[in-house]
Parts: structure tokens; C-alpha cells; sequence
């Protein structure tokens, strides 16, 4: 395929991409916003959630701002220009890097305010379309979340093949080396997104469990009760958390899997006996070719979902994944067939194709692995569900060593994953191409990623659906339509933990070993790590007690902020008693100004951390000689960690929050038993687990591995 055809067939699908997002977003907004009184309380979030953001995305922007001055004096002057540094300056080096992390930090910051932007538009629509039926419901739900889904990919694509055109327009790298220059990309939406993810998880949980503690559990009063002055805070979270964070997160994902797959693509077709120019940029281009290829597959699975009014809406979207799916692995092995068939190995792409259908198949895994440990007609969630006949005590223990159990199936899951795809690389007859294998089962499992987005800001969209019908005071019948949607949202968002900290796994690998690439690149020569040399060993342990700490500081940050929302409801509940007889309206911008406040604070500090340990060790131990080496150790050992801490706290928590849902549907004595608190109690547990400190570990992960790219250089002796 021509090259010039092959970027405009990229950037092409790109761009049709944000184009169907738009036509997505202008069918939602055309539909009707209910009671005026409907729309009060959506105006309300809306006021809420754009504060949060503006702050949060103003304090984000100067602090990468300070983070790409400082890289670019590092590359520019710290560093002393080298013979093997992919351009002939230290200022060229400076500029191009510091270039795509601006870049990448700016589409992060997009990508994360679109989704949220559109949710928080799509919510009072879906509110008002439940009042007609539950199809509608769910079509204008997941229609709202699919613009998300594909501006963040479609961005993604178009900033990584953006850069390399500009690259490749603009100087005489060798196009192998293009990948190292724009490095800074990943390492940009990184940086955005955990600081994006913590602030928004610290608020929406923070919010959460300050009003079910007060509300539910002291008060005894429903969910979403608009006599709850926690409760806009926690309609705001919703969004800020689950849209715009996991926008956030979700971008740089694709957007670091892409320049790791690339770099990969690079050194393997360089050894491919008679390889041309002309080849070897098909292979290049591959990674960017099957993110593009998943946008269109992604689009019309999203078109297909429709349920008749007496189906459950999990079955319509089922129909719409599986759809998507099966389209993308036939536009995936048209992709291998076209890009990676060469004479020396006339079979290369079949076994490179297998590879990414089991990357693909990975992905249904962890989606099933998910909704076992999390659903409601399983057995561990049954386990919670009974232990809370004997308290909160016995619900928090259950739930606990629930979410440990399911890291085995997990690393098993990854464990098979690697290693059949390693070996189907091996097998291609290309030379060094085990390590492509993985690369490729890593663009096989991010194939449908528009799809799974859609389904994870699906959950937050019909969340405040439902919130808007409660507030509004809407019949029963309608309440209905929207929990049950929202039951799906709750499992559909604990299915996309899943699928990310899937994908987390195999791209950590895969950006592992693109770093041990790029250092013996930049002329060190590391093959493998010496775990018996004392300072190796201290780093890795370094690397895992990083996870640990994040963790613990996110999980705290949660439990302050509640603490004052607590404090607040509280002296509202007990300065004005007509709140709780409805004769007095609660003041809610007290709450949202709180949980701002406090999420904003509180990010800082491990966001902060989790940036400067990766530097800060790579640079002390280059001291020793062996920065390169321990840095390697460092981000092993710190992404294992990483993925099995993940796994287990979004998997605690989903299920506790499922254990509280099914008693709520009348098992155990239903709502207001003891049975009921207990869960309650769990699930506000489980709150910081799932939806601040696990999705925060997935951003971690990367950018430990994109931190490591972008200073691999610094690290050098």
C-alpha cells in the first residue's frame, strides 16, 4: 500500500471518527429534557461538574506546563548531545519531545472535558427518554457515552499520526526512529490523566460516601433523595469521575500503547531479510491501521443496539459488543494480510492475525473474569450478600478476600495471553518477532476500546437519569426503567475495569519492552535484568512499595473529603429539621464546594509522587552506573504490583456494591434491614477501592512506563 495512501487512510478514519461522534452527539441533543423541574436539577449538575473541571484542568495545565520546561532543559542542556540520539541536536531532541507532551497533554485534557461535556447534556435527555420507554433509554444513554468513546480514540490516533507526519515532513529521521521523538505524547496524556482520574475519584466517591452515611445509614432516607444536600455532589462525581476521568485515562492508554507498539514494529521489520523503506512503514503503521480499523467497527456496533420494551437492556448490548467484535477481527486480519506479509515469510501475518485474535479473545476474558466476581447471580457476590447477615464486620472480610481470589484467574488470563502470542511471533519466521506477537495481541484487545468506552460512560449517564427522575419526583414505574438501567451501568463500568486493567497488562509489557528498545537505542546495551545485584533488588522493591503508597494516599484522600461532606450534611440535618420533613431545602452548593475543594487538595500530593519516585530513582542509581538497568527493575516490578493491586480493589469494590444492590432488591429483608447496612457499610468501603484508587493504578501503570520512555536517555551513563 502506498504510504502517503496509508497515513490519509488513517488520518481519514480519524477524522470520521470525530465526525460521528458529532452526528452521535447532535441526535442526543436533539431529544426532548423533561419537566422544567428535570431540567433544573440537570443545570444544576451541569453548573457543578464545568467548576470542578475548569479548576482542576487550570491546575493540571501549569503543572505540565512546569513538567515541559523541565524537559526541555533536561534534553536541551542537562543532557550533552550524542552520536546515536535520533536527530543531529540536543535542542532538536528538546523540541520534538517537548512538543508531543504538550500535545499529549492538551488532547488529554479535551478528551476527558468532551466526555464529561456530553454526559452531562446526555443525562436530563435520557432522563426524560425513559419517560417514553426503556429502548430510548438506553439508546440515547450509550449514544452520549459512544461520543466519548470515539473522540478519545479518534484524538488518540490523530495526535500519534499527526506527530509522526510532522516528524517525517521536517527532518531526516530514519522513520524507525520517529517513534522515539514523539514519546513525549504518551508521557503528556499520562500525566493529565492520573492527575484528571485522582481528582475526579477523590470527588465522586468523597461525595458518595458522604451522602449514603448520612442519608441511607443514619437517616434512612432513598438513594438520590432530594432532601440529601449531599446528593448534587454526588450527580457531579458521576460525571467528573467517570467520564472525564476515564476519558482522560482511556486516551492515554491508546495513545501510549500506540508509540510502544510502533517502536516495537520498528526494531522487529528492521531485521527482516530484505526488507524495503516502504515495508517496514506498513509495519510501522500497523498499530495506528487497527486502531482505526476498531473506530469503524466500534460505530456501527454502537448503531446496532436496540432492545424491544420487555428486553433486558444487557442483551442489546451484548448483540452490539459481539457485533463489534467480530467485525473488527475480519478488518484485523485484512489489516495483517496487507501490512504484514512479506516473501521471506509467506505466512507471517496468519500467525500475527492469531496473535491479535487472542489479544481480542483476552478482552472477552477479563470481561467475563469481571462479571463473575461481580454480578449478583455468582457465587462470590453470594458470599457477601450471606456474610452480611452477621454485620458489616463479616461483609468487609468477605469482600475483601473476595477481590484477592480474583487476581489468580486474572494473572492467569495475561499469563496465557503473553505467552501464546509471544510464541505465534516466534513462530511467523520473521527474526526477533516474539515481542511483536504481544504488541499486536495488545492492538487486538484495544480493537473495540470505542466500543467499551461508550458502555463505561453509559453507567454515569443513566446514574443521573436516575438521580433527575428521583429529585423530580416522577412515578414509580419510570424510577424503574432508569434502575434497572442503571444496574446494567453499575456492571457495565465494573466490565471496563476490567477490560482496562486487562489491557493495562499486556501494554505494560509491551511498553516495558519497548523501553529496554529505546536504552540500547540511546547506546546502552540491556538485554535482561540482574535481580542478584543488590541495587536492582532495592529498586524493584522501590517500585512495588510505590503501588502501595499510591494506593494508600488516594484511599485516604477519599476519607477526608467524606469526612468533611459528613460534617456538613450533619449540621445542615441538625441546623434546619425541614430539611428532612421537606419543608426546607438543603443548601447543595456547600457540598459541591467541599468535595472541589478537597479533590483538588488532595491530588496533588500522589499525583506529584508517582511522577517524581520513577525520575528520582533512575537518576540516583545512574550514579552507580546503572540507572538504565535499575529503572528497568523499577517499572517491572512496579507494574505487577500495580496490575494485581488493580484487579483486586476494582473487583472488592464492584462487588460490594453489587452485594448492597441485590439486597436492595428486596433479598435479606430489603432496604433498611440490617442486612442492608451491613452491605451499605461495604460498599462505601468499596467506594475509594473502585472508583478512585483502581482506576488510578491503571493511569499509574503507564505512566510509569511512559515516565521511563521519555527519560530513558537521563537515566544513561
Amino acid at each position: 500500500m502506498q504510504e502517503n495512501l496509508l497515513l490519509a487512510t488513517i488520518m481519514g478514519i480519524s477524522l470520521g471518527g470525530l465526525a460521528a461522534a458529532y452526528l452521535f452527539y447532535k441526535w442526543v441533543a436533539a431529544k426532548g429534557t423533561g419537566t422544567p423541574a428535570m431540567v433544573a436539577i440537570g443545570d444544576d449538575i451541569r453548573e457543578g461538574a464545568n467548576a470542578f473541571l475548569k479548576r482542576q484542568n487550570s491546575t493540571i495545565l501549569k503543572m505540565a506546563a512546569a513538567v515541559a520546561v523541565l524537559l526541555f532543559l533536561g534534553y536541551g542542556y542537562a543532557r550533552q548531545h550524542q552520536s546515536f540520539d535520533p536527530v543531529g541536536s540536543s535542542g532538536e531532541l528538546a523540541f520534538w519531545i517537548t512538543l508531543s507532551f504538550i500535545l499529549g497533554a492538551l488532547c488529554s485534557v479535551i478528551a476527558g472535558y468532551v466526555g464529561m461535556w456530553v454526559s452531562i447534556r446526555a443525562n436530563v435527555r435520557a432522563a426524560a427518554g425513559a419517560m417514553k420507554g426503556g429502548n430510548e433509554l438506553l439508546q440515547i444513554a450509550l449514544r452520549g457515552g459512544a461520543v466519548s468513546g470515539l473522540m478519545v480514540v479518534s484524538m488518540s490516533l490523530l495526535g500519534v499520526g499527526g506527530l509522526f507526519i510532522l516528524v517525517k515532513a521536517f527532518t531526516v529521521v530514519e522513520q524507525v526512529k520517529i517513534p522515539f521523538l514523539i514519546v513525549g505524547y504518551g508521557f503528556g496524556a499520562s500525566f493529565v490523566a492520573l492527575f484528571a482520574q485522582l481528582g475526579g475519584g477523590i470527588y465522586t466517591k468523597a461525595a458518595d460516601v458522604g451522602a449514603d452515611l448520612v442519608g441511607k445509614v443514619e437517616h434512612g432516607i432513598p438513594e438520590d433523595d432530594p432532601r440529601n444536600p449531599a446528593v448534587i455532589a454526588d450527580l457531579v462525581g458521576d460525571n467528573v469521575g467517570d467520564c472525564a476521568g476515564r476519558g482522560a485515562d482511556l486516551f492515554e492508554s491508546t495513545a501510549a500503547e500506540n508509540i510502544g507498539a510502533m517502536i516495537l514494529a520498528g526494531v522487529m521489520a528492521a531485521t527482516v531479510p530484505g526488507a524495503d523503506s516502504k515495508w517496514i512503514m506498513g509495519v510501522l503503521m500497523f498499530p495506528l491501521l487497527s486502531r482505526a480499523l476498531g473506530i469503524v467497527a466500534s460505530i456501527i456496533g454502537v448503531i446496532t443496539v436496540k432492545i424491544s420494551e420487555d428486553e433486558a437492556p444487557m442483551n442489546g448490548i451484548k448483540r452490539g459488543y459481539f457485533i463489534t467484535t467480530i467485525l473488527y477481527a475480519i478488518a484485523l486480519g485484512g489489516a495483517c494480510k496487507l501490512l504484514l506479509d512479506h516473501p521471506s515469510a509467506p505466512n507471517a501475518w496468519i500467525y500475527f492475525f492469531g496473535a491479535g485474535v487472542i489479544g481480542l479473545l483476552t478482552s472477552v476474558a477479563f470481561l467475563f473474569i469481571t462479571q463473575y466476581y461481580t454480578d449478583a447471580q455468582f457465587r462470590p457476590v453470594q458470599d457477601i450478600v450471606d456474610s452480611s447477615k452477621t454485620g458489616p464486620a463479616t461483609n468487609v472480610i468477605s469482600g475483601i478476600s473476595m477481590g484477592m481470589e480474583s487476581t489468580a484467574m486474572s494473572a492467569i488470563t495475561i499469563s496465557v495471553a503473553l505467552l501464546s502470542a509471544y510464541y505465534l511471533g516466534t513462530l511467523s519466521g520473521f527474526p526477533h518477532a516474539g515481542l511483536f506477537g504481544t504488541a499486536v495481541a495488545t492492538m487486538g484487545m484495544l480493537g473495540p476500546a470505542a466500543f467499551i468506552l461508550a458502555l463505561d460512560t453509559l453507567g454515569p449517564i443513566a446514574d443521573n437519569a436516575g438521580g433527575i427522575i428521583e429529585m423530580s419526583k416522577q412515578s414509580r414505574e419510570i424510577r424503574e426503567r432508569t434502575d434497572k438501567l442503571d444496574a446494567v451501568g453499575n456492571t457495565t463500568k465494573a466490565l471496563t475495569k476490567g477490560y482496562a486493567i486487562g489491557t493495562a497488562a499486556l501494554a505494560a509489557f509491551l511498553l516495558f519492552r519497548a523501553y529496554i528498545d529505546e536504552v540500547n537505542n540511546y547506546g546502552a546495551h540491556l538485554e535482561s535484568v540482574d535481580m542478584a545485584k543488590p541495587a536492582i533488588f532495592v529498586s524493584a522493591l522501590l517500585g512495588a512499595a510505590l503501588v502501595f503508597l499510591f494506593s494508600s494516599l488516594a484511599i485516604r484522600a477519599v476519607g477526608k473529603v467524606a469526612s468533611i461532606i459528613i460534617e456538613e450534611v450533619r449540621s445542615q440535618f441538625r441546623k434546619k429539621p425541614g430539611i428532612l420533613a421537606g419543608t426546607e431545602n438543603p443548601d447543595y452548593r456547600a457540598c459541591v464546594d467541599h468535595a472541589t475543594q478537597g479533590a483538588l487538595f488532595f491530588m496533588i500530593g500522589p499525583g506529584l509522587i508517582a511522577v517524581c519516585t520513577p525520575i528520582g530513582v533512575g537518576i540516583l542509581f545512574r550514579q552507580f552506573g546503572m540507572g538504565a538497568e535499575a529503572m528497568a527493575s523499577f517499572l517491572m516490578v512496579g507494574t505487577i504490583s500495580g496490575i494485581l493491586m488493580a484487579t483486586m480493589l476494582n473487583n472488592s469494590g464492584g462487588a460490594w456494591d453489587n452485594a448492597k444492590k441485590h439486597i436492595e432488591a428486596g433479598n435479606l429483608g430489603g432496604k433498611g434491614s440490617d442486612a442492608h447496612r451491613a452491605a451499605v457499610v461495604g460498599d462505601t468501603v468499596g467506594d475509594p477501592f473502585k472508583d478512585t484508587a483502581g482506576p488510578s493504578i491503571h493511569v499509574l501503570i503507564k505512566l510509569l512506563a511512559t515516565v521511563t520512555l521519555v527519560f530513558a536517555p537521563l537515566f544513561i551513563s
